[in-house]
């Protein structure tokens, strides 16, 4: 990196007054891949020819969010003051979620076969996987247009994560090393991921696979691979077989909000015996009572409460949010089972500012509560630091942030 260091440099001597033109990055662009692309992807591996054919034609894609060309600094992120987080609910849209069922339901009939293959090899319900093919790029009929080496080449030159990006475009480069794609083949998102799974180019070379027995590893055009790969993924991540993602429960009013997170973990029979129950009636399964489970209030007490299992938290490898498993999970399960919304409705929250948010947490912290990131956004440590402050100044515990609250909690 020294090498464009020195360049950004002599850019910024060279133009004082204004931001460098396009021409001009364009050439530093080539600079930087003979000078610094090329000598760190030939140190893990990467062939010259593979690399000539892939980006000697390569030019820098100006319509590309977060970028930070030479010379320029990054946008400032909105103020906190003006931004209000957005409810939950909001997330788990019924029509989307009935559309993505129904067409769920269909493709994993006619593919009960591989489906069953997969989970027998890899341990992950069928599902699920199709849950996760829906969610990441409408069972493969997403349009994937971009080419993956413009896009990674681009940002890794210029944008806000640029050492994460770099890391992809070498990865991309090994992906057409190992002749399961040239570079023209490779296509994939705005943000460089590739396929049906919408794999970065590193989960690409570690959990891609081979199912149809073709010799090549096809997440663009293959349903056996791209559903096969992703239960490799969620395998590799974890995935306890035998188990669900979760349950939506009720949690009585003498139990505690203040208790989620994977790191109180309980055996589901405690959880059971503290009076928390399925929405569905149904006991919780006899195979789960000494195994782990963790309450999970993404509302606190504003919205559908759960006890989830270790494998929400490998559905959350795929994509580190609360919200985005839960969707899965839902989505799963009425494809399995052919069940609907989540039963809790979810309340009127999410309409404070992240300001606000920002001070409670800041007033937790200087109480001595772990609210994890102080960002004004609440996650779990924030939820449950609240709940636990309410319960102690003889409030009743919501376990979530709202107006009322500004002026106690200080």
């Amino acid at each position: 990196m020294r090498t464009l260091a020195v360049i950004a440099i002599l850019l910024f001597a060279a133009f004082p007054a204004h931001a460098a033109s396009k021409a001009e990055v364009e050439k530093l662009f080539r600079t930087w891949i003979s000078n610094d692309l090329w000598p760190a992807a030939q140190k893990t591996g990467v062939t010259e020819r593979t690399f000539r054919a892939a980006m000697d034609g390569v030019r820098l894609n100006w319509d590309l969010p977060d970028l930070v060309p030479p010379g320029s600094r990054p946008k400032a992120e909105q103020a906190q003051s003006q931004a209000e987080f957005s409810s939950p609910g909001a997330y788990f849209s019924e029509k989307r979620l009935q559309g993505l069922a129904a067409t769920g339901r269909t493709l994993a009939k006619k593919h009960a076969k591989t489906l069953a293959r997969i989970e027998q090899r890899y341990g992950v319900p069928g599902s699920i996987v199709v849950a996760v093919w829906g969610r990441e790029s409408g069972f493969g009929s997403a349009k994937i247009p971009y080419s993956a080496v413009e896009v990674l080449a681009t940002k890794a030159f210029m944008s806000t994560r640029k050492d994460m990006f770099r890391k992809e475009l070498i990865a991309a480069l090994h992906i057409v090393d190992g002749g399961d794609r040239t570079a023209a083949q490779l296509k994939g998102s705005w943000a460089g991921a590739l396929g049906q799974p919408q794999f970065m180019p590193t989960s690409f070379l570690q959990y891609a696979v081979d199912f149809d027995g073709d010799g090549v590893r096809d997440i663009w055009s293959s349903v056996p691979d791209s559903l096969a790969s992703i239960a490799n993924y969620l395998a590799k991540k974890g995935w306890q077989a035998g188990r669900a993602w979760g349950y939506e429960v009720t949690i009585p009013a003498g139990v505690s909000c203040a208790q989620e997170g994977p790191d109180l973990a309980k055996p589901i029979s405690a959880w059971a015996a503290s009076g928390i129950a399925r929405v569905s009636k149904k006991p919780f399964p006899k195979g789960e009572a000494d195994a782990s489970g963790m309450m999970l209030v993404p509302a606190g007490r504003h919205g559908p409460e759960f006890i989830v299992t270790p494998n929400f938290y490998v559905l959350k490898e795929y994509n580190n949010s609360d919200l985005y498993a839960l969707f899965i999970g839902n989505l799963a399960d009425r494809i399995a089972y052919g069940s609907g919304a989540f039963q809790g409705a979810w309340g009127d929250v999410g309409k404070m500012l992240r300001s606000d948010v920002l001070a409670m947490q800041k007033a937790l912290v200087a109480k001595g509560y772990d609210v994890g990131k102080v960002d004004g956004l609440p996650g779990f440590k924030t939820r449950r630091s609240l709940g636990d402050w309410q319960g102690k100044a003889g409030l009743a515990a919501t376990c979530y942030p709202d107006a009322s609250l500004k002026a106690k909690l200080r």
